[in-house]
């Protein structure tokens, strides 16, 4: 089997920032996926499941309320590897494209108080599995660490090796 996209960029050297992951295009219609990289991979500790279940309940409800992005949404979730998100949008775009909506994003999960949306027992699989606290700080460290101020070197993968 040939080895995917993902797998040929060098982790060693991979920091937090905003990446086009991929573009696929199927009968005319394209999709871009989008690495949101929160940590360093195999340099800072990954974040712990339940802070990506809480963003990833909050970033999905954010995400499919925006009204200017909401009809583009195909899927916003968890990596494996728990040190970011994938976001996958309709259409063909540039990480400097969705700056300001991942940014916007980010605001509302460290500001975010109350109930987090879909997480009660009929509305989610595992809903204990949830860390409002922890997800509004790694939100706070991804956008005073990455997004305010984001350069091109964070926009575009390394090398791949």
């Amino acid at each position: 089997m040939e080895k995917i996209a993902s797998f040929q960029i060098d982790h060693l050297h991979l920091e937090p920032g905003v990446y086009v992951s991929r573009v696929d295009s199927w009968n005319g219609v394209d999709v871009t996926t989008f690495d949101l990289r929160l940590t360093a991979p195999n340099q800072e500790p990954p974040m712990d499941s339940a802070a990506m279940h809480a963003l990833e309940h909050l970033g999905a409800t954010f995400l499919r309320n925006d009204p200017s992005w909401k009809d583009r949404v195909v899927y916003f979730g968890p990596m494996g590897c728990r040190t970011g998100f994938y976001l996958l949008l309709f259409g063909s775009f540039e990480s400097k494209d969705v700056i300001g909506l991942v940014t916007s994003l980010f605001e509302f999960a460290e500001s975010f108080e109350g109930d987090i949306p879909g997480a009660r027992p009929e509305e989610c699989g595992n809903w204990h599995d949830s860390d409002l606290m922890q997800a509004r700080w790694w939100a706070r460290r991804y956008l005073a660490g990455t997004l305010r101020g984001i350069d091109e070197r964070h926009l575009s993968y390394p090398h791949a090796f």
